[in-house]
């Protein structure tokens, strides 16, 4: 009799033992499906955003899918087209950094309507021994004074009798010397650079525009322009 009540409980444990075990696979499996349809879900709404070409959108969905549900068929779908579009939305906050480094004005002069796109050098440069401080670079577009490009210190001075010379390297291209001149006056530390044309032709196609300007101090300063987000909407005619 002790003998059957010892097998009863072995039989009765094992039991126990299975039941667990396939409680343990059906929750499992049940994870796992709860996992594929939340999967699923980001990979609809990383498509979506794929054919819209909202690629940040996309990085963003594709990014949680996949360290959310690595193991799921939607992550072995995603993956194959994740690192493009990580690029791509890299490019697009690249291009937006770029854009909102430039300033446009719109105002009312003499009879007719002044356009400017300024944008300040990405570092500050120490042209007179009294700190660095940012160079600006303009693009006007006066109704009476027409059309120019020139530099602006906000200390210190150029060196530039009777005119002078800028160089200027293009994605570190070779370099380009352009003519420029001071106006001679006080009211504003300006250089203009005489082809204002070739030099707007040079700042839309390139991303960085390093130029080196003489000082009064004595010397050369370079300022460095990341030009790349120039938009042309802001100075109709331009182009």
């Amino acid at each position: 009799m002790k003998r059957k009540i010892i097998l009863l409980c072995c039989l009765l444990a094992l039991a126990a033992c299975a039941d667990r075990e396939a409680e343990q696979r059906a929750a499992v499996a049940a994870q796992a499906a709860a996992n594929e349809t939340a999967a699923a879900e980001l990979a609809t709404q990383y498509d979506s955003a794929l054919t819209a070409q909202n690629w940040e959108m996309a990085r963003i969905h594709g990014a949680a899918l996949l360290a959310q549900y690595p193991q799921t068929q939607a992550a072995t779908q995603v993956e194959q087209t994740f690192a493009d579009t990580k690029a791509k939305a890299e490019e697009v906050r690249e291009q937006n950094r770029l854009s909102s480094l430039w300033n446009y004005a719109q105002v009312t002069a003499g009879k007719g309507i002044q356009r400017s796109a300024m944008i300040y050098s990405k570092e500050p440069v120490d042209v007179d021994g009294a700190g660095p401080r940012t160079v600006q670079l303009v693009f006007r577009d006066h109704p009476e004074w027409k059309r120019s490009a020139y530099l602006v210190l906000q200390a210190g001075d150029f060196r530039c009798p009777g005119g002078c010379k800028v160089k200027l390297v293009a994605d570190g291209a070779a370099a380009k010397s352009m003519a420029a001149w001071r106006p001679d006056t006080d009211e504003a530390i300006a250089m203009f650079i005489t082809d204002h044309k070739a030099l707007w032709k040079l700042v839309r196609k390139t991303r960085a525009v390093a130029i080196e300007f003489p000082v009064k101090g004595g010397g050369t300063r370079t300022a460095v322009f990341e030009t790349g987000g120039l938009n042309a909407e802001h100075m109709p005619g331009w182009d």
